[in-house]
């Protein structure tokens, strides 16, 4: 437990062996997936958006990809092997067939579906063609203080994980959205967007392969001038293996919080129990990936910032050079894909005064 990984993404491929594009620069976690396949390796060599103006602002970013004039050319390129894309969440899936049919694998920000017709679209497909459907849960799988909690229930540091508890609130700035944003048919929902989060830390931690939502609720307590948008949301899970679940995301980070969201986890064993900070330490340290570890030998607070290995990129290049599933199963993202829909799909609306 004392031996921190130095960060660094393995495994790492060799130069020129695999290459990949980016399609649908609507949300930014393309630049973190564009950037994580890059440090494992990977080649970036184009990008396409209908939007001009978000392909120079990439480019800014990442000067090495050539900018294509259509996506279809980037389909037609046969030395390309993966599509990163981080489209409008209800045209995720779509960009996702087009990707598998034209004989690469996709990788999608979260969330990927915004129905369940689209997931069982997606399931058919990847049955169908063999390529990987991989989705960017960035608040594991790009966090250090995450990652590294996984190690120690691994370890067996807190025995049998018997609950998980989450928080994701999120910072608005409703100036800087895109229209899209506040259209219900467009995002999917709270539950839906960024709950998917919050599921697939649940069952990861759980080690659960399946879940039953026991109960889910959304409201819009404080935004009426967008009727459409969800401002706050929960949900009660129950894993197969017996574990529960419980969590919350929101549109309330006030701005006089220093990041855009105190995201916390809460995990609770047998043995003991793990509290991640991952994004400041709030009124005492703003840098985040703290963690806190309660068990028989005492308690520990881990600051993991700049310490601690991102594996899942370099896996993921391998998982599609090999037809391995180290990164992450197609099960676990389809599933955690799916519960995020069931939670949106059964939530109760409460219905709030906006006096």
């Amino acid at each position: 437990m004392d031996d921190i990984q130095i960060k660094g993404n393995v495994p790492k491929v060799e130069p020129g062996s695999f290459s990949f594009a980016a399609i649908g620069l609507e949300h930014g976690h393309i630049y973190g997936m564009c950037r994580g396949l890059i440090e494992a390796g990977a080649e970036l060599k184009a990008v396409y958006d209908p939007d001009a103006s978000k392909v120079d602002r990439f480019l800014q970013v990442f000067p090495q990809a050539q900018s294509a004039t259509s996506a279809e050319m980037i389909f037609a390129d046969d030395a390309i092997q993966l599509v990163a894309g981080a489209a409008i969440p209800s045209e995720r899936c779509e960009l996702g067939i087009r990707v598998l049919n034209a004989g690469k694998h996709y990788f999608t920000a979260k969330t990927p579906f915004t129905t369940l017709e689209q997931l069982e679209k997606a399931r058919r497909k990847t049955e169908e063609t063999g390529y990987k459907w991989a989705i960017y849960y960035s608040e594991r799988l790009n966090v250090e203080s995450a990652i590294y909690a996984g190690f120690l229930i691994q370890e067996g540091a807190i025995g049998r994980v018997i609950q998980v508890m989450g928080t994701g609130p999120h910072r608005l700035r409703a100036e800087t959205r895109p229209p899209w944003f506040f259209e219900r048919k467009s995002y999917g929902g709270i539950l839906c967007d960024i709950g998917s989060h919050q599921i697939e830390q649940f069952l990861h931690y759980t080690g659960a392969a399946d879940a039953q939502v026991v109960h889910s609720k959304v409201a819009n307590y404080a935004h009426s001038q967008y009727p459409e948008l969800e401002d706050f949301g929960d949900a009660t899970l129950i894993a197969d293996n017996g574990a529960t679940g419980y969590f919350r995301v929101d549109w309330f980070s006030p701005e006089g919080l220093g990041t855009w969201g105190d995201g916390r986890i809460f995990i609770l064993g047998t043995e003991g129990s793990i509290e991640l900070r991952k994004n400041i330490d709030l009124a005492r340290d703003r840098e985040g990936e703290h963690l806190y570890l309660v068990n028989h030998e005492g308690e520990k607070h881990l600051a993991l910032k700049g310490k601690v290995v991102i594996p899942y990129f370099g896996q993921l290049i391998q998982d599609c050079l090999h037809g391995t599933e180290k990164a992450m199963t197609q099960a676990h993202a389809f599933k955690a894909a799916e519960l995020c829909l069931l939670a949106q799909k059964q939530a109760i609306h409460v219905t709030a005064s906006h006096d």
